[in-house]
């Protein structure tokens, strides 16, 4: 092999970087680092190797040596070019070099009299600065701020760039946005949107981040030259740039959010149509440009009617149609549509359709995890449709499989999303629910109802409920036998308030209208009927003494000994020495509450029971319910004044009844 050949090897020159320098050795160090500039300008696997063999820090020491002695302004520039070369598009590279301390060394350059050394630490640093990487430059310190205005009023046009791309970098909270719309930076990045391609696209990202969810800057930004501003951003969404577009979009949209700019809906219909054309653009922009179509639309209901009018839907869902489609592009798309479809019928409709649905089926098993999850939120919110549910549409076994096989998703957030499309789809109207119970789904929801993450516990729990919603006796039987009667009395006292009210309402499904699924409440000695007590007795949770009086409301609708279970319950024995819990309930500010425990003395006064004139004596004798229930018959709560009338009607005719007993037996 030859010398010179040998001398240019990645391992021969990191080498040479330690060791040229000194008097006399300036050229060699010039060509040694314009050799590896050359090996990995372009070229990753070269750029890796070097950071491999610990080029980047010899360079930067390199840079920090001669910069500060005032040496060779050509070493200065090459050394720059290199840590620049770096920096770009290797994330690799920008955390070698922020670690090796490279960025204080090239801000410092900056203000070095030579305008070739400026403009190549103003070139590196603005590569460093498109990465998220990239350290926080505090622009709240006086000196940085004076800095950085210095750095935008410069004739240099990297040096402009880079300013404008630490705005946007660095710019993340709201004493950041006043401090930099309070030193004119607003006024001159929209001065600067008249400049070159690199300069106008940077200056939109930082001016998003400027006015990013801050009213008062947002306003500020608005009133510039009476609107004018806002003017050139609506001209620029449909500039010949697709970057430039998009970035304009954001723009707009980040400051029609706050509400202090009032854009028409022909502003916004048109930030639509200019986002789904962006989605054709092969770049991020095209990748990008979904998410803030969601943006846009989220929890907006008259744009997302209006994006159903221009045919937004169905543009989206042609584009599934074309393959392949980049991960993060189909995973903005599905997000979107089930945002559209959160609301929408007809949307829900259009993506019901077998065209569709089996593309979004498809997306549940991509590679991608954030594509997955898109896709159960899209079946989620499909299955929000009572028409859909109830003709069976997404309970076969092409949508089920599927779900049910991302519960075992290596990803929590995917398990979840899969559990959040399984809550809805569980609730089939047709009461079959075979393709759920026949592939496996209720050990499975079982396995993750025991989970250590709260909310996989909360969400199996909330689908194994409405699997139990008008299931029949054997699935009914089918869940209690994986759920055993131990494990529900523990969930019931789990930790989490959600996970007990779901837990509750479970077994409220369970033994709505069976009596002999009643008798499971009261097994191995009262664990779920204790549980729930205990529970209404310690717990603070408003939402689970409703399910709590709820479920003892469905075991009052039993036979006689169920009655009297729950009333000694919830009427203690005076021996017991404990308050009545439903007095307090009746008395409660919460109208569900206060209904649910009417609901549950209904239940209780019901005068066909042969032992409800003793229950009715005892609600007037012991508990004084009655008196409580007397001065709720003009509750503002209409469900619970029609139940309390009721009640107090039912007392009526089992005292009647009594009476009419007692004078025909003498």
């Amino acid at each position: 092999m030859p010398t010179t050949a040998a001398s240019n090897r990645p391992e021969d020159l990191t080498a040479r970087l330690s060791e040229v320098g000194g008097v006399g050795k300036g050229e060699a160090l010039l060509k040694v680092l314009r050799e590896v500039k050359n090996q990995i300008i372009g070229n990753k696997t070269k750029k890796l190797r070097y950071l491999h063999l610990g080029a980047v820090p010899k360079i930067v020491s390199v840079l920090a040596a001669v910069a500060s002695d005032g040496g060779d302004s050509a070493i200065i520039v090459q050394a720059a070019a290199v840590i620049g070369s770096f920096s770009c598009g290797v994330e690799d590279g920008v955390r070698a070099v922020v670690e090796a301390g490279a960025v204080p060394h090239l801000i410092r350059i900056l203000s070095y009299p030579d305008e070739k050394v400026i403009d190549a630490g103003a070139r590196s640093l603005r590569m460093i600065f498109q990465s998220k990487l990239a350290p926080k430059y505090d622009v709240l310190q006086n000196k940085n701020m004076m800095f950085l205005l210095s750095l935008l009023n410069s004739n240099n046009e990297n040096a402009i760039e880079l300013a404008v791309r630490i705005i946007a970098h660095s710019c993340d909270k709201n004493e950041e946005q006043n401090a930099l719309c309070d030193a004119g930076v607003l006024q001159r990045l929209v001065h600067l949107l008249e400049g070159s391609l690199n300069q106008r696209d940077a200056s939109l990202g930082s001016i998003v981040a400027i006015v990013k969810n801050n009213r008062e800057v947002a306003m500020a930004f608005a009133s510039i030259e009476n609107g004018k501003a806002l003017s050139a951003l609506t001209e620029l969404i449909h500039d010949r740039y697709p970057r430039t577009r998009y970035l304009a979009c954001m723009c707009l949209i980040a400051i029609g959010q706050l509400s202090c700019y009032a854009q028409d809906l022909q502003t916004k219909t048109n930030l639509m149509l200019v986002l789904v054309e962006l989605l054709e653009d092969s770049s991020h922009v095209g990748d990008d440009s979904p998410f803030a179509l969601l943006d846009i639309i989220t929890d907006k209901e008259e744009l997302q009617l209006q994006a159903i009018v221009i045919n937004v839907v169905e543009k989206l869902c042609n584009y599934l149609e074309k393959s392949p489609i980049p991960p993060r592009r189909l995973q903005g798309i599905l997000l979107a549509l089930a945002e559209l479809c959160s609301k929408s019928e007809i949307c829900r409709c259009q993506l019901i359709s077998p065209q569709f649905l089996n593309t979004i089926v498809d997306a549940l098993k991509h590679v991608s995890a954030g594509v997955r999850i898109a896709a159960c939120t899209c079946i989620r919110n499909i299955s929000r449709s009572v028409k859909n549910l109830c003709a069976g549409r997404l309970s076969n076994e092409a949508v089920i499989i599927p779900l049910f096989q991302l519960l075992n998703d290596p990803s929590t957030s995917v398990q979840e999303a899969s559990l959040g499309a399984i809550c809805n789809v569980a609730i089939d109207f047709t009461a079959k629910k075979s393709a759920l119970v026949k592939y496996g789904g209720v050990p499975l929801l079982v396995q993750l109802s025991k989970s250590i993450v709260p909310t996989l516990r909360l969400k199996s729990l909330c689908a194994l409920r409405n699997l139990m919603f008008i299931s029949d006796r054997i699935g009914k039987e089918n869940i209690i036998s994986e759920l055993t009667i131990p494990e529900l009395a523990s969930l019931i006292c789990d930790s989490e308030h959600l996970v007990q009210e779901q837990a509750m309402a479970l077994v409220s499904n369970l033994i709505h209208g069976c009596v002999d699924f009643i008798r499971l409440v009261f097994a191995e000695d009262g664990l779920i009927i204790n549980a729930v007590i205990r529970q209404l007795k310690s717990d603070y949770s408003t939402q689970v003494c409703i399910q709590g009086m709820l479920l003892l409301c469905n075991v009052a609708a039993g036979d006689e000994s169920h009655k009297e279970a729950v009333l000694s319950y919830l009427i203690p024995s005076k021996a017991e020495g404990c308050s009545s819990l439903i007095v307090s309930f009746l008395q409660s500010k919460d109208q569900f509450l206060r209904t649910a425990a009417v609901w549950c003395i209904l239940n209780l006064t019901d005068p066909a029971g042969i032992n409800s004139p003793v229950r009715v004596g005892r609600l007037v004798q012991e508990g004084g319910i009655l008196l409580q229930i007397k001065t709720m018959v003009n509750d503002p709560w209409l469900d619970c004044k029609y139940r309390v009338r009721k009640v107090l009607e039912q007392c009526m005719i089992t005292q009647n009844t009594k009476c009419e007993a007692l004078m025909s037996c003498s």
